[in-house]
């Protein structure tokens, strides 16, 4: 009896070889060992450069696009595993005896799960607000959904204290001080004009808090525009190695350790998408004198080479265009129509060809950029009336300036906004008042800014602004019939035909109505998508529908999203 007395007491112990919330986290190496794994919550490559929706178009569209959305059983999206993780960490990092070691980690935390907590707000609204990491017996653990502004409220005050906590040295791969500001500027600008697009009060507060945050980073942080070398913009993110004047954080990729994505692939190959810009995306890109390309005479039949001509520098830097040469190369590489459904090929992250092979690139990715939070504050002032001269000097500017544009001008652009943007069709509608003209010149701005980096469909989430997803989808425009010199080289990039093929030496040939569609038959815009209806619901698209599984294990205390029909009945 004693000795099996002293068997059952060995079995309630912990073993003396095995970790316990008791005996780990006493050191901040032990922190930051436990802590590393939060990164994993960031994005992975597709999810940074493989936008899809408005931008940038592919050879399917997304569910999101065509309107054939259904509320799943499951979601990767609503799950909750890190966060008891997180939860689990701040609960136990009070045995870390260095107090520098403890308040860095525990910020760190809490950026993380601000960070978690704000990617369930963008895609549910309200959801389960838990800073404890509940026992499997904890009544808790089938909570209703709490209120948006609450969650929203709380990831505010986790990012005041990850940005008290976090250390100020800058580091491209660990999330600072800076970071935090930066996430902050993210979710107050987003929650804002969320609220404000969608009627909801209280947006007015957010955004104030948005610019404070944003001119604070500008002005403290020492991150500045990159802009050395002759393409500035394109070596800023074909560039192995994240720049560390720009780049708040990046994702990094080493093929030493097998660690790589498929940017390379996915605008080169044929089998990936053929991703490709659209047209009207493309007529979003100024003249560099500041004035719209939209103004220009005759700019709706204008071939693709004369397109190109006097345009913001990150048009060429973007897509390939006459000249475009790839990193290594010293022949000039041409928009391939087999591997670009719309020809306005992307070439931000495209490096050398030796990295074309699937999942071999090991570009660093960038999470968070300071383009982006000039572009935050500039954005908050702007729908808050705030917005002066200064202010765009301050922020716009210098991304003008690296991209060879004339600054914005505040008067001129809300004397005159652009009709472009204001076409409910190839701009935005619901955006009004005195400011009307800056607002939708800001988010020109942003479009092409911030291209393939992961913001796109959000921003049309925010600005309430799905409807775009309905119009018709074109790529490049050709008059006629013919070949085509698309980098002005002497040499035919693309021969388009009708009756009879042609004796061509175009690498590239399709025939009209059957391989491709021109918006006229025979001449005009490529043609994409059109045997898809395409459907966007104003009272339910804004939102993601909760998974079925998790409304039936709480017996109805999660609601389901206005709109979405899941066939049960709570």
């Amino acid at each position: 009896m004693a000795a099996l007395g002293g068997c059952e007491d060995e079995l309630d112990r912990f073993p003396k070889d095995k970790l316990t919330p008791d005996t780990f986290f006493n050191t901040g190496t032990e922190c930051e060992l436990y802590t590393n794994d939060f990164y994993t919550i960031f994005p992975g490559g597709s999810s940074i450069y493989g936008e899809g929706e408005d931008i940038i178009t592919l050879t399917s569209l997304s569910q999101e696009v065509l309107g054939t959305r259904t509320v799943p059983s499951t979601a990767s999206s609503w799950t909750w595993t890190k966060l008891r993780d997180i939860n689990f960490f701040l609960a136990h990092s009070s045995n870390c005896d260095d107090t520098a070691d403890r308040t860095r980690y525990e910020g760190l935390a809490r950026f993380f799960r601000a960070y978690f907590y704000f990617e369930k707000v963008k895609r549910y609204g309200d959801v389960p607000w838990l800073e404890e990491a509940l026992p499997s017996d904890d009544d808790r653990l089938y909570m209703g959904r709490t209120p948006r502004e609450e969650v929203v409220r709380h990831v505010i005050e986790d990012l005041d204290m990850a940005i008290a906590g976090l250390d100020a040295t800058k580091d491209v791969y660990r999330v600072t001080r800076w970071t935090a500001m930066a996430l902050k500027s993210r979710v107050l600008l987003f929650e804002g004009t969320f609220r404000k697009y969608h009627d909801i009060e209280g947006w007015e507060p957010l955004l104030e808090e948005c610019a404070s945050v944003s001119g604070d980073f500008i002005s403290k942080s020492g991150y500045t525009i990159y802009n050395s070398g002759s393409t500035p913009y394109l070596s800023l993110f074909n560039n192995l190695s994240a720049n560390k004047t720009e780049y708040i954080l990046a994702r990094a990729y080493n093929d030493k350790i097998k660690l790589m994505h498929d940017a390379n692939g996915y605008v080169t190959s044929m089998s990936m998408g053929r991703p490709g810009l659209l047209r009207d995306v493309v007529c979003m890109y100024l003249m560099t004198d500041g004035t719209p390309f939209t103004s220009r005479q005759g700019w709706e039949t204008m071939t693709f080479a004369d397109e190109c001509k006097n345009r913001d520098r990150r048009l060429v830097q973007t897509i390939r265009t006459p000249g475009y040469k790839r990193v290594g190369e010293s022949a000039q590489s041409a928009p391939n129509l087999a591997a670009c459904e719309t020809g306005y090929q992307p070439v931000k992250y495209l490096q050398s060809s030796k990295y074309d092979a699937y999942n071999a690139s090991i570009v660093d990715l960038p999470l968070f950029r300071t383009a982006e939070v000039y572009l935050n504050y500039a954005e908050a002032k702007a729908e808050l009336g705030t917005l002066t001269q200064s202010d765009i000097d301050l922020s716009v500017k210098p991304l003008r300036d690296r991209a060879g544009v004339a600054n914005l001008s505040l008067a001129r652009a809300n004397a005159n906004p652009d009709p472009y943007l204001c076409d409910p069709v190839t701009g935005y509608t619901g955006v009004e008042g005195a400011n009307k003209g800056v607002i939708l010149e800001i988010r020109r701005e942003r479009t092409v800014e911030l291209i393939m980096e992961g913001f796109r469909y959000w921003d049309i989430m925010r600005w309430k602004a799905g409807k775009r997803f309905e119009r018709q989808f074109t790529g490049m425009y050709f008059p006629r019939p013919g070949e085509y010199d698309l980098n002005s080289d002497g040499k035919a990039d693309v021969c388009l035909w009708t009756g009879s093929r042609p004796a061509t030496s175009a690498p590239v040939v399709y025939e009209l109505e059957k391989d491709i569609f021109l918006t006229d038959r025979t001449s005009g815009y490529i043609k994409l998508h059109t045997d898809y209806p395409r459907h966007w619901d104003e009272e339910r698209d804004y939102l993601y529908p909760v998974p079925t599984d998790d409304r039936i294990i709480t017996q109805g205390a999660i609601t389901q999203n206005p709109g979405w029909k899941d066939g049960l009945n709570f």
